[in-house]
This record gives C-alpha cells, structure tokens and sequence, in this order.
C-alpha cells in the first residue's frame, strides 16, 4: 500500500466521529427516516396528481422508476458487493443486518429518480428533492451502510433513469 492509501475503517472513523457522541447517532437516524419518510409520501403524491391531472403521463411517471429500479436490482443482485460494516472493523450508526447488495444504493437510486420525476413536472420540488438526495447518500454513507461510490452509483444511476422522463 503506498502511503497516501488510507484503510477504509480509518475513512470511516474519521467522517463519522461528529456522529458518534451523545444522542447524535439517533439524530442521524431520525434524518434518515425524515428524509425517507419524505420521498414514501411525495411519490404517490405525484402519481395522485398525475391520474386526477394528467392521467396520459401516469404510465411513464411509474414504468420509468419502477423498470429502472428492477433493472438496477438485477445489476445490484449480480455485483453483490460487501457492505462496508462486513468487510472492514466498523460498526453502522444505522444499524443493519443485511448482508451484500451494497453497490448502487437502492435508496439513494430511488431518491433521486423520484426527484427527476418532480424535476420533469415541479421544478423546483425536483431540486429540493435532488439536494434531498444527496443528503440521503451522505447520511448513508456516514453511517456505514454504504461505500461513498455505492452512494455515488446509486444518485447517477436515478438522475441518468430520470432523464428519460425529457426525452
């Protein structure tokens, strides 16, 4: 290893030591379901809006996401990746026992995706939701569910499944 390699768990340790002490790691936790909670509530609020206002554009507002996200379920399920609380010394302030699967966030890929939709139909919804996002895949990483590039995968694999909502 040459000496500008850091290990993992040193990374790790690092970006998550603000959220280790007192009751942070629950604030943490509770931005995560906030934001989670969020984006449940704001996608079927699209597609009720699309069937009462636009019902010609419901079908695209749930097959783009919806194949999207078993396309990159097949792709997740294929590189399996570790997580980086198995591989590596680490525990998650978001604790989790599933095993693999890691590599593209799901949920960040679902974030954003969702915020393309909104981008498409309510701008500025769409950015809120698109900087939402990142703060999901922050908040992911941080806590040490995900590997930044599974974070990284999973944001530009929604934004790139959004686009198709513009062509």
């Amino acid at each position: 290893m040459g000496r500008n390699h850091r290990r993992y768990d040193a990374f790790y340790q690092e970006i998550s030591r603000p959220f280790r002490s007192g009751h942070r790691p629950e604030v943490l936790l509770a931005a995560e379901r906030i934001l989670t909670g969020i984006m449940y509530v704001a996608y079927p609020l699209l597609l009720v809006y699309l069937l009462l206002r636009r019902p010609e554009e419901l079908i695209r507002a749930i097959l783009i996401p919806g194949v999207s996200f078993l396309i990159l379920t097949a792709v997740r399920k294929k590189i399996n990746r570790p997580r980086p609380y198995e591989t590596w010394d680490i525990q998650p302030l978001i604790p989790r026992s599933k095993k693999g699967e890691s590599m593209p966030s799901r949920h960040v890929f679902s974030t954003a995706v969702i915020a393309m939709a909104y981008l498409f139909y309510f701008p500025g919804f769409g950015i809120a939701f698109l900087i939402i996002g990142l703060a999901a895949a922050l908040i992911r990483v941080i806590a040490g569910i995900h590997y930044p590039s599974d974070a990284a995968v999973g944001y530009a694999a929604g934004v790139l499944a959004g686009i198709l909502f513009f062509v």
